[in-house]
């Protein structure tokens, strides 16, 4: 029998919950900070976290009685520096009172390993979409990878960006659910880059679109629609990439009814599964940091005193996850005649079918434009790219009607079956002369590569498009290093192959720009 007291306070919310592994019940408390207007005020969140943690602490030590507690867990991070520090401080304290070992827990890979460990998955992909992140994770080697993030800003940042303009008290994403339920939609952009997604993008056009006169319920029902779109979208490429046939959702986003529909929705077509725990472990709560501070110390993962400086930019990669067994690299099925991917399913024969199918969780009006785009796209810059020497297959037939695409039959298998040197290599050759031609493919994961005895393919460049922008080629080479991180056990020399062979062809500029997105930090 475990017992852990955790204590929470990354940014809005101070919390302190109590964990009992013996029953695995958990009793939380918790004070959220609620900003006069505008959104989280950093001094005041400070403020309020200083006054409010002692008192959720006090009420659950209060609970526990005298019964005994196995240590103290706080958040580390990510999240805002002074309410870090102030609950850190709290977290010494008491741990030093109770003379009880000190756990320091990741704020994100608490909310996945609440989803995990409420549902029962041995080993699912998670969605965290909260205020301040969204991106998705995967366990590999020891450790959550990020497989797929936001380009910009989190997810709960960006509606509230939006309704801070329309003056609206934080949060946001609680009024734009209420009021989409009385709107109709209208267009808006949809951006998702492979797995990586933006939303500065929608988030103008939509403010732009209030101005304009349109109705703010059918603005607030498109943003759903399209933001919860993509994070669907991103979350089903996600499953297929690593063969995963569980998803959790994390973050307090994920209270969200329209967001979970979207998510049950895709998980039911594909046959996997989905779970979303219940509100309290959603929004920002000590429970899930005391649940995981549980498993932590039952791992022999505590922390000195010393060494319990917070981190405002704590990555969920890295963390080195201690309470899990190594896992064994999937074993990947044989290729079959049919297969399902995140967007179509494609029928292999002489030739191969793919037929991008409805999604039903997507708007009819969003879902028709996504599908007939791609599949022109795919089309335009497969053959654009077989010009400029790239191994593509040859497209015999474009159906408009049914969104679907014919093509030559290559390769024996796909990259992340054979994912070794010399056929990285040739992808960083072969996306350098596609940028050179101004040609970026979307989704360079190793799904989207062919190989056989003697040449790499290129293939699926739904995501595609045209442009001169050096960031758009780095987004190429940043959604391959995320895929990378994903399926392989050696990603980090494979990923250096890559970038060398990309110099040999490609423009230098390209590489630097990919250590500039690697380095804006946008877990804060």
């Amino acid at each position: 029998m475990t017992r852990v007291l955790g204590i929470e306070g990354t940014a809005w919310c101070a919390s302190a919950a109590l964990y009992d592994s013996a029953t695995d019940e958990t009793s939380i408390e918790s004070d959220a900070y609620e900003p006069d207007s505008g959104g989280i005020h950093p001094r005041e969140a400070a403020e309020h976290m200083r006054e409010a943690v002692p008192t959720v602490v006090n009420t659950i030590r209060t609970e526990a009685g005298d019964d005994t507690i196995d240590a103290v867990a706080f958040s580390r991070g990510p999240g805002l520096g002074p309410c870090l520090r102030i609950v850190a401080t709290a977290a010494r304290a008491l741990a030093g009172t109770l003379d009880v070992p000190l756990v320091g827990v990741n704020h994100m890979v608490a909310h996945l390993e609440i989803g995990r460990h409420r549902s029962g998955f041995e080993d699912p992909v998670c969605l965290n979409a909260s205020g301040a992140n969204a991106h998705l994770l995967g366990y590999r080697n020891g450790r959550y990878r990020v497989i797929g993030e936001t380009m910009d800003t989190g997810v709960g940042n960006a509606i509230d960006k939006f309704t801070r303009h329309l003056g609206w008290t934080h949060p946001g994403g609680p009024k734009v659910e209420a009021h989409a339920k009385e709107g109709a939609y209208v267009d808006l952009p949809y951006v998702v880059k492979g797995m990586d997604f933006s939303f500065s993008g929608i988030m103008s056009a939509a403010k732009q679109a209030v101005d304009d006169g349109v109705p703010v319920e059918d603005v607030c029902f498109s943003l759903q629609e399209n933001i919860f779109g993509m994070l669907t979208e991103v979350s089903e490429r996600a499953l297929s990439l690593t063969d995963s046939e569980e998803l959790v959702l994390g973050g307090g986003v994920g209270q969200n009814a329209r967001l979970r529909e979207m998510l049950t929705e895709m998980c039911e077509a594909r046959g996997a599964e989905f779970f979303a725990p219940e509100p309290r472990f959603l929004r920002d709560n000590a429970g899930m940091i005391a649940v995981l501070g549980a498993k932590m110390y039952d791992a022999g993962d505590t922390i000195a005193i010393d060494e319990s400086a917070v981190d405002p930019d704590f990555r969920p990669d890295q963390v080195p996850v201690t309470w899990r067994g190594k896992q064994d690299s999937r074993r990947l099925p044989a290729t079959p005649s049919e297969v399902r991917g995140a967007e179509a399913l494609v029928s292999i024969g002489e030739r191969v079918r793919k037929e991008r199918v409805a999604k039903s969780y997507r708007h009819p009006a969003l879902d028709e434009r996504l599908r007939r785009e791609r599949t022109r796209s795919e089309a335009r810059l497969t053959s654009e790219a077989r010009r400029e020497g790239v191994p593509t297959p040859v497209v015999y037939d474009v159906d408009d009607h049914d969104a679907a695409l014919t093509f030559e039959r290559v390769g024996d298998a796909d990259l992340r079956e054979q994912l070794v040197e010399s056929r990285v290599r040739d992808l960083g050759r072969h996306l350098a002369a596609c940028h050179a031609a101004g040609v970026v493919h979307g989704d360079p994961t190793p799904r989207n590569v062919r190989v056989d005895d003697d040449r790499t393919y290129l293939i699926d460049f739904g995501l595609g498009y045209y442009t001169e922008d050096v960031e758009d080629y780095a987004m190429d080479l940043h959604v391959f290093a995320e895929s990378l991180a994903g399926t392989a056990d050696d990603a980090d020399a494979l990923q250096a192959a890559f970038e060398a062979a990309y110099r040999e062809v490609g423009d230098e500029r390209v590489v630097e720009q990919l250590r500039e997105i690697e380095g804006r930090g946008r877990y804060q």
